[in-house]
Parts: structure tokens; C-alpha cells; sequence
């Protein structure tokens, strides 16, 4: 089988290109992808090459983890049904071409289990599932953010689902553009901000240079959370930390349990998806969609709708 995808050929080298997938085996499902993200953090780094030593990192490769489709085929030992609508995580299934992460291409070969049934009724917003696990990781890992740094579609995601769970954060954001959406919490410009007690703060940007300015916004025995991808390392002034006895945790990747409790939040309708895709673009024009997705502040995110892409 072939299909075609997104392939980086080397930083700023995009095209949609023909590639070859590895034969499916019997515990494998095929999925005829509808719609993929474009995520502004990983991908960014990727598109750039400022992407840090990472397992599976190399040019060329298919980028993405944040597909939706349907099943087409489905090997004999696959827990899984053909016509059903799933999410795929991304995948490792490109002869020749690397899968970090894999999930920008019309046709997916992957083990079952990495295909979620979800509703079919969530159409293009299914894409938002893996920025919806990462917000719930962070939750699943300590105490309820009370500041959020950053007001993308994580970012937000993040501050619904505090304010679902019973909390009232403070979003910072610096952009004009992306102050407004906000629904059971306040997103102020952080020069307006002079609270220094916050118990936790979690940020979301990928600024590493902001880590001095989160510890001293903390109160006693507070915590930062790193739930952002940092290309740059990561440093901070020892005595302001020590002074406040402050602790740091790195939020890392989702895990299954993220990835069901998220969905189960959005199913109860606990979670809101709506809002936060503003730009479309057919996987035809993918080179302009990344342009745009990383460019344009305005966009929040950007979904490539792969339907009808041979």
C-alpha cells in the first residue's frame, strides 16, 4: 500500500508526498484518515530544526500525532471494527520515511489499540483529543493550576478543564488576539498581574526564559509546572527558589489514562471542544496550512482535511 502524507524533508523543506506503508499485520487496523492536526509546539520545532535530540528525530520524516478517521480494514486479531470512527495518536508505518510523529498522512497502518473509537459527531474537533489528554496529565499530576501561562487551544483546554473540576485559574497571555474565549476564568496581561502567591502555576508556553518569572510569582512551597516543549535549556536563579522552598515538575507525554479520562470528559460534556479550531485547509495546500499555522497568531489551530486525497 502507499498513501500520501506530510514529509519534512529537512527543516523548512515541506511537501506532500507518496510514500510507501508497511504491510499490516494481523493485530493491525487501517485508517482512512478525515482530518489531522497541526500542532504549533513539536511541529514547530520540527519545521525549523530547532527540534532537540528526541528518539526517532530525522529528516525525512511525516510529523503529526493528532489524526482522526475511519477504519477501512482490520486484521483478524484486531480488536477493532471496520466503519468505526477513531482517533490515531499518530503512527510508525512509512517504509523510507521516518514517523515522528506520524500522523499527517490520508492513510494510517496501526496496532489497534492505538485507534480510540470516539464520536463520530465530533468530526474535525476529534483532532483536539491529544492536547485534551496532555491538559488532563497535568491535572492527573498535582494540585489545579491557579495561574496558566499561555492562551492557545492547550492552554485553554487546560483552564476548562480546572474550571470543570471546581477551580478558578488566571490565564496570562501577552497577545490581544488571544485574550478573548475565556468562560469561568480571566486571561489578563501579565504586566497587570501583581499577585506573588500563586500555590500553582503551570506553563503551557514554551518560553524557556520564563522560569525566573514564574518562581517569583510563587508563594511558599509552591510549584511550577513545565507542560510546554522547551527547545532552549531551562535555567533559574537559585536563590529566589530557595527562598520559597519551590518545586518543579515536567508534565510530560499523556498516557492511556489521560487519553480516557479526557475522552470521558468530553463525552459528559464536561470538556468543551468549541472555539478553538479557526483555520482549515485542504491537504492539498498543506505548505501554505503550515505556513499559516505558524505565522499567523491569529490562528489557535489549524486542521488539513485529507478527505478525498488519493
Amino acid at each position: 500500500m502507499e498513501t500520501v502524507a506530510v514529509v519534512l524533508r529537512g527543516p523548512e523543506e515541506l511537501r506532500l508526498d507518496r510514500v510507501a506503508l508497511t504491510p499490516p499485520r494481523e493485530a493491525d487496523v487501517v485508517v482512512d484518515v478525515a482530518w489531522s492536526g497541526i500542532s504549533t509546539g513539536t511541529e514547530r520545532l520540527l519545521y525549523t530544526g530547532r527540534m532537540p535530540p528526541f528518539p526517532g528525530m530525522g529528516y525525512p520524516l511525516v510529523p503529526g500525532y493528532e489524526a482522526v478517521g475511519r477504519v477501512s480494514a482490520a486484521g483478524p486479531e484486531a480488536d477493532a471494527r471496520v466503519g468505526q470512527f477513531v482517533f490515531v495518536p499518530g503512527a510508525r508505518c512509512f517504509d523510507g520515511v521516518r514517523g515522528l510523529f506520524g500522523g499527517a498522512a490520508a492513510r494510517l497502518v496501526v496496532p489497534a489499540a492505538r485507534a480510540l473509537p470516539i464520536d463520530e459527531e465530533l468530526g474535525e474537533r476529534g483532532v483536539l483529543l491529544a492536547l485534551a489528554a496532555t491538559a488532563q496529565h497535568v491535572i492527573a499530576g498535582g494540585s489545579l493550576p491557579e495561574l496558566i501561562v499561555g492562551h492557545g487551544v492547550l492552554g485553554r483546554l487546560l483552564a476548562r478543564l480546572t474550571v470543570a473540576n471546581g477551580g478558578a485559574p488566571i490565564v496570562w497571555e501577552t497577545n490581544p488576539q488571544r485574550m478573548t474565549g475565556a468562560t469561568g476564568y480571566r486571561v489578563v496581561d501579565p504586566a497587570t498581574d501583581r499577585r506573588c502567591d500563586y500555590h500553582t502555576i503551570v506553563d503551557v508556553s514554551g518560553d524557556a526564559g520564563l522560569l525566573d518569572t514564574l518562581i517569583g510569582r510563587l508563594a511558599p512551597g509552591g510549584e511550577v509546572v513545565l507542560a510546554g516543549f522547551y527547545s532552549e535549556p531551562l535555567r533559574f536563579a537559585f536563590p529566589p527558589a530557595f527562598m520559597r522552598e519551590a518545586r518543579l515538575r515536567i508534565a510530560a507525554e499523556w498516557r492511556d489514562a489521560d487519553l480516557a479520562a479526557a475522552r470521558a470528559a468530553i463525552a459528559e460534556g464536561r470538556l468543551a471542544l468549541d472555539g478553538l479550531i479557526t483555520h482549515r485547509h485542504s491537504a492539498a495546500s498543506a505548505a501554505a496550512a503550515y505556513e499559516t499555522a505558524f505565522g499567523d497568531p491569529a490562528c489557535l489551530k489549524m486542521v488539513l482535511d485529507w478527505r478525498g486525497t488519493a
